[in-house]
């Protein structure tokens, strides 16, 4: 579990095609300082195992349902990626609720600089698009963020300085792709408004047959 607090802006060192996988070496010293084998990491938002660890960068496999499901195929050697570490229990947490399992990618529509703030403009699925609400959270490249617009299918954030300075999205441009995980709790309310009142129905039959 993640909070979408990125802690380090890393780098991907390269990217091995592994047919229907890649193995990619990232350069994170702030994350590996006490990574080993089969820790989590987050990159982008998506959460990875990690295989190796050695001089301050880690190793990970991604197979072919991650790749086809986040903007992860899209890196190569030289991209810049956000960086976390799962939540500690009883730490604090900064963000919301992530888990580091991508739901779609987006794209970048458009940025709108303020004079102490960004606001940016991303477009995602339909499919989407109903967990997205007004000042509800939301997790772009994996970061938490506040939504502020809520549209039929885009959505804005703001942007403030440390997050333009500290993440990649402050190097994105229009037309980019993103990978978005919508809030879990949505989904889940989502699920049990709807199976709902067929399952009450279901107890109270049982509770018939028991008498």
């Amino acid at each position: 579990m993640f909070t979408g607090i990125v802690e380090e802006l890393g780098e991907v060192v390269a990217v091995d095609d592994l047919g229907d996988a890649s193995r990619f070496r990232l350069r994170g010293p702030v994350v590996t300082e006490d990574a080993k084998h089969g820790d989590s990491i987050a990159v982008n938002g998506v959460c990875l195992t990690v295989v190796d660890t050695a001089d301050g960068e880690f190793t990970a496999d991604v197979m072919a349902e991650t790749l086809n499901r986040s903007s992860l195929g899209a890196l190569a050697a030289g991209s810049r990626v956000n960086l976390e570490r799962p939540m500690a229990l009883g730490g604090r947490l900064g963000g919301h609720l992530v888990q580091g399992h991508v739901d779609g990618t987006g794209t970048l529509v458009e940025r709108t600089p303020a004079e102490h703030w960004e606001i940016v403009k991303i477009a995602l699925p339909a499919a989407l698009s109903r967990y997205v609400v007004e000042k509800g959270s939301i997790t772009v490249d994996g970061v938490s963020l506040t939504v502020v617009e809520a549209g039929d299918d885009f959505f804005t954030i703001s942007l403030i300085p440390t997050t333009l300075a500290l993440t990649t999205l402050g190097i994105k441009k229009a037309g980019d792709p993103v990978n978005l995980e919508v809030d879990v709790l949505a989904k889940y309310v989502e699920r049990l408004l709807g199976r709902g009142t067929g399952d009450l129905k279901d107890l109270d039959e049982l509770k018939e047959m028991d008498r």
